[in-house]
């Protein structure tokens, strides 16, 4: 069965508020099975438009794990932190086998 992902592409303008999704999506991650394969670390675009600073890739066991993990009451708490702080793209994608 394939993998679900999230890959995000995130322009932070409150740093501190930001720390508050981080804090709060944690546990709706561990819960679905989730493990960062990028998460902010230096990157550089080399085609395109810019989709902002701030790259983050994360892999779920399964597609219905990566929706659940989105839709959950634990982390549509968190997202509302992260709407505040900040503005981007998420895309929930299945993997490639």
């Amino acid at each position: 069965m394939p993998k679900g992902y999230w890959i995000a592409h995130i322009n932070v303008h409150d740093p501190e508020s930001y720390k508050n999704y981080v804090a709060g999506a944690m546990p709706a991650y561990q819960e679905y099975g989730a493990k960062f394969l990028v998460r902010g670390t230096p990157s550089e675009q080399v085609e395109g438009e810019g989709l902002g600073p701030r790259h983050v890739v994360i892999e779920f066991p399964t597609i219905e794990a990566a929706r659940a993990c989105y839709e959950s009451a634990t982390y549509r708490a968190a997202r509302e932190h992260r709407l505040a702080a900040s503005t981007g793209h998420i895309i929930i994608s299945e993997g490639a086998e």
